[in-house]
Parts: C-alpha cells; sequence; structure tokens
C-alpha cells in the first residue's frame, strides 16, 4: 500500500510518528509526503527512521507562478473538473494568499497578491499536485488540516481520482482524537450511530450517558489551550513580557530570530515570516493594549432573555473553509442581531485566544447595534450557555457544548454535529428570522439522539490529545507513543480494508 501524508506545518511531527507507527507495528513501509514549511521538509530529509518514496515542499513550487504562464485554456480545464463548482473556493481558504495573514498578524489583511498572480499560482500548484498524485498512485492520502491552496488542491483532485481521504481531527470531547473520510464531519461516528440506532440498544449508551451527566455537573472545554485563564486577557499579561527577566528571554529569542533570518534559505520561502514584521506587528499589537477595552464591556444579566454568539479565531479553517459565506462576523452579527424578537438581546463573547489581537474598533462597531450587549471574555462560555435562550455560531464549540446542555443551536456552517436533527443550519440569510422562530418556539431536545451520537463517538475515537500532542509536544518519544491510538485507529478503520 502507498500513503501519502499532507504534511501540513507542524503537522510534519505528528504525521511521521503516525508513519513510524504504521511501519514498526503494522509493516507498511511506502511513505510519501507534500510538505509545507522547510523545516519540516529538512526534517523529513534528514532523518533516517523512513525512507519517503517521494518528498515535494510547497515552498518551492510558489516561486514558479512568477515565470508561469498564465493559461486561460489550462484553467478552464481545471475548473470543469475539479471546480468546486469554480476555482476561488482554492484561494479564498488559504489565509497567506488572501489576507497575507501568518507573515503578518491580525488585523492586517491585504492581499500580497494580483488577481492574475493568483490565477498563476493556482496554475502551477494545481500541475505540482497532479503530477504528484499521478506519479506517486497514493491508495491513501492523510491529512489534518485543509488551510491553503495546496492542501484544498490534494484533497479535492485526491477524492475526484478514487483516492481514499482520511482526516486525522480532534474529537471535540476532551483529549480524543477521531479519524474521518470527510474534515467536516466524523463519517464513521455517523455510521456507527446509524449502526447503534438500527438495533435500538439503549444499554449500549451507558458510557455516553456518564460522560454527558459529568459534563453537566462540571463542564470544562474539550482542550485546555482555549481555556479563558490561560489566556492573556488582563493588560498585566500582556505587558508581563517587560519584566527583567522574560524581557532579556524575549531579546535572546529575537536575536536568535535576526540571525537565523541572515543565516538560513527559508527567509525566501513565501511563508517566512521576517524579523522586521513579527516585531512591528507585535509592537502595534502591545499599542493597541495598551487602552485596552475594559470600558466597552457590557454587564452579563442572566435573567433576561437574550440569544449568545461566540466570536471565532479568524482567519481560521472555520470561517475560510466550514463557512466561507460567512466568515465576516461583524455583519453576520449584525444580521442574527435583526433575526431576534424586539426584546431579546444578543450577547456577544470574544474568543479568549483573539482578546489581544482584535482592535478597539472592531467592538466599537459592535456596540453601535442597539441590542447587543458585549460581555467580558474572562467570563466562561459554561457561566453563559445554561441561562441562553437560542446559540448561534460559525461552527464553534459553542454549539456542541450547547447541546450538552440541551440548548437549541443554529450555525452558518459544516460541522460534524450538523449530524444531529436538532441542529439548524442557516443556508439562506433571509431566512434566518423565520428559523430563529422555528427554534425558539419548537425547539425539542433529543437526548436519545445525542446519546447514541456521543457513544458513537466515544466508541469510533481514541483518548489522544490531539492539539497537545502537536502544538507543544516537543520530546519525539513522547510523539511517537502518542501516535500509537492514532495508527491503531487508522489501520482498524481504513488501511486493512484497503490492502
Amino acid at each position: 500500500m502507498k500513503i501519502s501524508f499532507i504534511s501540513q506545518r507542524s503537522f510534519t511531527y505528528v504525521g511521521h510518528a503516525i508513519a513510524l507507527q504504521l511501519k514498526h507495528k503494522y509493516k507498511f513501509n511506502n511513505f510519501s509526503a507534500f510538505v509545507f514549511l522547510r523545516t519540516s521538509y529538512n526534517f523529513l530529509k534528514s532523518q533516517k527512521d523512513i525512507n519517503y518514496h517521494s518528498l515535494v515542499l510547497d515552498e518551492d513550487i510558489h516561486p514558479l507562478y512568477r515565470q508561469e504562464k498564465l493559461d486561460l485554456t489550462y484553467l478552464q480545464w481545471l475548473e470543469k473538473e475539479y471546480g468546486i463548482p469554480n476555482l476561488w473556493p482554492y484561494a479564498a481558504v488559504d489565509r497567506v494568499l488572501m489576507f497575507n495573514q501568518m507573515i503578518r498578524e491580525y488585523p492586517y489583511n491585504t492581499p500580497p497578491f494580483t488577481h492574475e498572480e493568483i490565477m498563476r499560482i493556482i496554475q502551477v500548484k494545481a500541475k505540482a499536485v497532479i503530477e504528484f498524485l499521478e506519479k506517486e498512485k497514493p491508495d491513501v492520502l492523510i491529512y489534518s488540516v485543509i488551510g491553503a491552496v495546496t492542501t484544498m488542491l490534494l484533497y479535492e483532485i485526491a477524492k475526484k481520482k478514487g483516492i481514499q481521504t482520511i482526516a486525522i481531527l480532534p474529537a471535540y470531547i476532551r483529549n480524543r482524537t477521531v479519524v474521518s473520510g470527510r474534515y467536516d464531519r466524523f463519517t464513521s461516528v455517523e455510521a456507527k450511530a446509524q449502526a447503534i440506532l438500527s438495533v435500538h440498544n439503549q444499554e449500549r449508551c451507558a458510557e455516553a450517558r456518564t460522560y454527558l451527566k459529568e459534563f453537566r455537573e462540571k463542564p470544562q472545554p474539550y482542550y485546555a489551550g482555549i481555556d479563558p485563564k490561560n489566556q492573556a486577557m488582563s493588560r498585566w499579561r500582556q505587558f508581563k513580557f517587560l519584566t527583567p527577566r522574560n524581557f532579556w528571554l524575549w531579546a535572546q529569542f529575537y536575536g536568535r530570530y535576526v540571525y537565523r533570518y541572515f543565516t538560513e534559505i527559508d527567509r525566501h520561502d513565501y511563508s517566512y515570516i521576517s524579523p522586521w514584521y513579527y516585531l512591528v506587528d507585535r509592537v502595534k499589537r502591545k499599542l493597541r493594549n495598551l487602552r485596552g477595552t475594559n470600558d466597552l464591556y457590557d454587564s452579563f444579566t442572566p435573567q433576561e432573555d437574550f440569544a449568545f454568539y461566540a466570536l471565532q479565531y479568524e482567519p481560521e479553517i472555520s470561517s475560510l473553509l466550514h463557512a466561507p459565506f460567512y466568515a465576516n462576523q461583524l455583519n453576520l452579527v449584525r444580521q442574527i442581531a435583526r433575526s431576534l424578537p424586539l426584546h431579546f438581546k444578543l450577547y456577544v463573547k470574544e474568543h479568549p485566544q483573539m482578546v489581544q489581537y482584535r482592535p478597539r474598533e472592531y467592538y466599537q462597531e459592535l456596540k453601535k447595534i442597539p441590542n447587543v450587549k458585549l460581555i467580558h471574555p474572562a467570563i466562561p462560555s459554561f457561566a453563559v450557555l445554561p441561562h441562553t435562550k437560542l446559540i448561534f455560531t460559525l461552527t464553534s464549540t459553542a454549539g456542541w457544548e450547547g447541546i450538552f446542555l440541551k440548548k437549541p443551536v443554529i450555525n452558518f456552517g459544516e460541522q460534524f454535529y450538523n449530524a444531529l436533527s436538532m441542529v439548524k443550519k442557516c443556508v439562506q440569510i433571509d431566512q434566518l428570522p423565520f428559523l430563529v422562530k422555528e427554534q425558539l418556539e419548537n425547539f425539542t431536545h433529543n437526548e436519545t439522539e445525542l446519546e447514541i451520537f456521543v457513544q458513537a463517538l466515544l466508541e469510533e475515537s481514541v483518548v489522544v490529545d490531539l492539539p497537545y500532542l502537536w502544538e507543544q509536544e516537543q520530546d519525539s518519544e513522547k510523539r511517537y507513543q502518542g501516535a500509537e491510538p492514532i495508527a491503531d485507529l487508522l489501520v482498524t478503520k481504513y488501511l486493512s480494508s484497503l490492502k
């Protein structure tokens, strides 16, 4: 069997650990990867544990657009073969291409490329992806994130060519990971839920009932990294780096950063963050935070009738991929506010990780909406959700957690919990007021359906804290050990049937 990985940035190290487990435990030996950072590429080239049959670096492909002659005939063919239904979704999902973000900090949002340059970039990257897939002919494409032109091309073209695509995703139940045939749904979980439903075995859901009971008694986020108490939301925590010890550590880090910029070849890569931009944007952010936003927050009054919308981190795949036509959250809040009963308030709360980035002007625009109240981001969502009459979300876990608490939910994107019949997705914004009325007046929580879905999720997932393994774990041996349950799940659910 030929297995290819989409090695998206730092996921490379987790993907490699999974490949090692597949090699050592299950004797898979034919691996290739499409890689998205030069440091990741160099790691895979230099390691001796796996001989990757082919490694392609996106950073080497990108600059070819400068010499590429625009071929509209080719793009029209590409659009006909792989459009969804056109080629814009491939560009729109890429925050570097569309906003120059990751290179620059939010709220910077000026595209670095012209329309013609974007067309040529898609052209050269599509050619590279097609060549890679036709040369390697993988049986399986394993990935975790679809967040760039090339990753989107790999996913869609692989599907069209009949290659099995497998997503490794957080299960949104604490410390658990799931694998799926889609990036936006839990396909194996949905199949298992149908199987449980077909035999009407309520005793089988005892574990789910216990989980739901414990969550309702003591709710907590699925990932500790997004807990408000772990974020720099106060002015003191945002300026803590100025203490002598912290400032000295930062100065050392920045010195190494500058040295590396002048000595390493990856400074020429299109996704490289220069030390100048890093410094300028950090200074701008700290200056914005000098004034802060504490004077803009409204009181939380649980007794009044209100709906709840939790702002999401942006730009991220939650908006660019899962809800691309509602990515402007400021406009979306305006539409939600005017869709509520006249006496309702709309409580809006910032994402804990966005507090230090979102400019004050953004919140001032929100507060111009008469029935909107901006509540302090330090207030846990779990203090708000039990009292709200209705939850709105793009695709966030606020919707998932609200379902656990038996609240009606309306979302605007594609997310795994859309599989539940009690969740309503808004597909036409002019119908939102009617959808609101339906959810407020006719909503019925279906506990049996929820128990079955949660039981299926528990049965189809493994105990691995994927965000931690991906973002924080630096020990390669611990990463290797943590990857074992994921490799077991991949083999059990997909790879054994493809051998």
